[in-house]
């Protein structure tokens, strides 16, 4: 089953809302610990993915 880009990159969007809300809500005192920023870097390689698959998706409509 193929899915579209625009879909999954509505999916890796809201993936990384997701874990940016995780990341906020495991900042207790300061955000500078592990779990913190490692719920961080999952929200922005999901933003950098979702961005490349609108990318894609807009370089798909321009072939045709």
């Amino acid at each position: 089953m193929k899915f579209s880009p625009l879909f999954l990159a509505i999916v890796y969007a809201i993936m990384g809302v997701l874990f940016m809300y995780i990341a906020i809500e495991t900042a207790e005192e300061t955000i500078w610990n592990f779990m913190t920023i490692l719920f961080a870097a999952i929200a922005t390689i999901d933003f950098i993915v979702a961005f490349r698959m609108i990318g894609l998706h807009n370089a798909s409509n321009k072939k045709k």
